[in-house]
Parts: C-alpha cells; structure tokens; sequence
C-alpha cells in the first residue's frame, strides 16, 4: 500500500509560501508557510499534519487492540501534540504526547492500559517517528 501528498514551496523561508495536497484530495492546495509553522498564520503545517496521522493511527490501532481483547469501545478520542525544537544542529520534533479518553463497555483499567500500551507501541506512525512518545490514557465510565 502506498499513500501520496505532495508539497510545493514559492519563495524563501519566511516570504514565500507552500501548498500541500494528498491524492484523496482531502487536501487540496492547503496552504502552509514560516507564519503557520511558528507564529499563528492560517493554513497548515507539517507537525500539525504529523500530529493528525498519529492520532488516526494511535486510535485505530487501539480499536484493534481492544478488538483483540474482546471489547468494543463506544468511543477513543486521542490528541497527539507534537513538539517542535530548536536546538543546536537545528529545529527537530523532540516528542509528541498521546492524550487518549476513551469509553470501553466492560474493559477494566488493566485491560485497557494494556490495550493502549500495545497500541501505542504497534501503531506503524509511532514506529516512523525518532521522538520520544508519551501518552496519557484514561479510560472513562
């Protein structure tokens, strides 16, 4: 299976401006430039866009988990925020944090966090990414 986006730049790094789109046209010439990647700008950016991937992916990965498990969840709700650095050999994503509420019939807290563990271990963006990952699970009545 392979998925595509493209990017394209105009410009230099602060005056220019890009726009990125995905086969599924899901995005189609969303706009991204230096004010929505480090000030407040409208449009995108690749670590907001990075952080979306990953909560799809954590969520679905934990529905499989819990499948697995024998549960069904009424809902998962995952926020990832991903964390944008500058340091000495330049700006890196140094971590993203997993925040997940999620309501799960019949899971008891051991079940679930087991279930969320593997998950976040298992989901293929969480293996893509060089960052520490944290996550703060919760599972709600």
């Amino acid at each position: 299976m392979i998925r595509n986006a493209s990017a394209e730049w105009k410009g230099g790094l602060k005056d220019g401006h890009g726009k990125i789109s995905t086969d599924s046209g899901v995005l189609s010439d969303t706009q991204y430039s230096f004010s929505t990647r480090f000030e407040d700008g409208i449009g995108t950016n690749p670590e907001e866009l990075i952080a979306a991937a990953h909560a799809g992916c954590f969520s679905m990965a934990l529905s499989g988990q819990l499948g697995a498990a024998e549960f069904t969840a009424d809902y998962i709700k995952t926020k990832a925020s991903v964390k944008l650095e500058k340091l000495e050999s330049g700006f890196t994503v140094t971590s993203v944090h997993l925040q997940v509420r999620a309501k799960v019939p019949g899971a008891d807290n051991d079940a679930f966090m087991t279930a969320a563990s593997n998950a976040k271990a298992g989901c293929p963006i969480s293996k893509l990414l060089n960052a520490e990952i944290t996550m703060d699970a919760q599972l709600e009545n």
